[in-house]
């Protein structure tokens, strides 16, 4: 009887690992493959983000649906809501895009929605609390239930410290599922209580320059510095903003973040939204009448998230970027912001505003020997034979074997396709 009794217990584990027998404990799934589907929660997923400690303005309906109206066209909308007695509880927005390997072969690449355009930071899955073990076991077994329409994951810029990604790696673990983690660079500044506390924390010679360089502007013109409060001032504001970006990076012989309509539209999209909601912090300082700098961000509860700048070159040795960013870091201290996210990229210029370097999450994953996990397999050991060849090989002999990596893509790019 015992070894029945033990048999009996096995199968049916072995039955609920795929899927064949429900787990009572797994919370109700709805799908929404929309936007006219999913503003139907709009209410709920509010909701759902004021009761999670690490939400972010990157898990908005306002970031979300905007980013999508604007770059979504190419890829399926699939959203998963999660539900305990009618309550939304999490949320995993996804999107799916085709991955193109060969001309007759392809995969399809499940990621976050907000993915892929390099404006998005911070992607998350929200939870609320006490809910993502049961999260976890009711995605899985929703990402099985699809498993036709995806071939790999991958989640990236996921805060390290999330709730429902970090149960998600446990039970992938748990379950053998290949995953992959990797690390990408990203930095903040802790802002104290004072200004006075803040100054006391830069070097002896930023605190000078901060008023030195003030005080030569005000002499030279006249200094208006403000944040843009009005929709009527989103076209002044967002152009220049446009213009002088554009200006550093294409005199650099690069297209520069604003090259494209797509990108452009998406700011004013969500300018318009964030705006009336008190939650845009766009920033110019004016010379003259002109705006000389302009400083793109928003924030979320109190932080704050810097995106994107720009300075006029013609202003550069007047240091107008450097006199913006310390006005606004004194004004949003004044206000109770309690953290200045610098948000993707090395720590580089950023350390002499007090940031300290952290890192997002990349967590890619597939189900066990199939196409999609070969994919990321190869990837990632292509990627550390890369890491490996860059560490070990003196320096001229890596950039000489780059210089010809780069060489061989654009030849290959160039290549006519080949006739059958």
């Amino acid at each position: 009887m015992e070894d029945l009794q033990t048999e009996v217990a096995v199968s049916y584990l072995l039955l609920q690992n795929i899927g064949l027998i429900m787990d009572d404990n797994r919370l109700e799934i709805r799908t929404y493959r929309s936007l006219e589907e999913l503003q139907t929660i709009g209410a709920s997923w509010e909701e759902l983000l004021e009761n999670y400690p690490l939400a972010t303005t990157f898990s908005t309906p306002e970031w979300l649906m905007s980013w999508w109206r604007n770059f979504g066209k190419d890829q399926e909308l699939l959203v998963a809501g999660f539900f305990a007695e009618s309550r939304l509880v999490a949320l995993a927005p996804f999107s799916l895009a085709p991955i193109r390997m060969a001309k007759t072969i392809s995969l399809r690449q499940l990621r976050l929605m907000g993915d892929g355009s390099n404006d998005s930071d911070n992607l998350d899955l929200p939870v609320k609390p006490g809910f993502e073990d049961r999260f976890a076991s009711s995605l899985l077994h929703f990402l099985q239930s699809e498993g036709n329409s995806w071939d790999f994951c991958q989640l990236n810029t996921l805060p390290p410290q999330s709730p429902g990604a970090n149960a998600l790696r446990q039970l992938l673990g748990r379950k053998k599922w290949l995953a992959i983690e990797k690390q990408r660079p990203a930095s903040v500044v802790p802002l104290p209580a004072t200004w006075e506390g803040y100054l006391a924390q830069l070097a002896s010679e930023d605190q000078k320059n901060l008023a030195r360089y003030t005080r030569r502007l005000e002499k030279r013109y006249a200094v208006q510095i403000y944040r843009c409060n009005a929709e009527s001032q989103l076209p002044k504001c967002l152009e220049a903003l446009f213009e002088h970006h554009q200006a550093r990076w294409e005199a650099a012989g690069e297209h520069g973040s604003f090259a494209s309509q797509e990108r452009t539209d998406f700011y004013y999209e969500l300018s318009r939204s964030l705006l009336p909601q008190g939650r845009l912090d766009l920033w110019v300082i004016e010379l003259d009448g002109a705006v000389a700098a302009a400083q793109f961000g928003f924030r979320y509860g109190r932080q704050v998230f810097q995106l994107q700048e720009g300075n006029n070159p013609k202003h550069a040795s007047d240091r107008v970027g450097f006199v913006l960013r310390g006005h606004v870091m004194k004004q949003l201290i004044a206000e109770g912001v309690h953290t200045y996210d610098f948000l993707g990229g090395e720590l580089g210029y950023k350390a002499r505003w007090g940031a300290q370097a952290g890192h997002y999450l990349d967590l890619n994953f597939a189900r066990p020997f199939t196409a999609g996990a070969a994919y990321l397999q190869a990837h990632h050991y292509a990627g550390r034979s890369k890491s490996w060849l860059r560490c070990h090989l003196p320096g001229m002999a890596w950039e000489m074997l780059h210089k010809i990596n780069v060489g061989i893509r654009r030849t290959e790019k160039n290549k006519p396709d080949a006739q059958c």
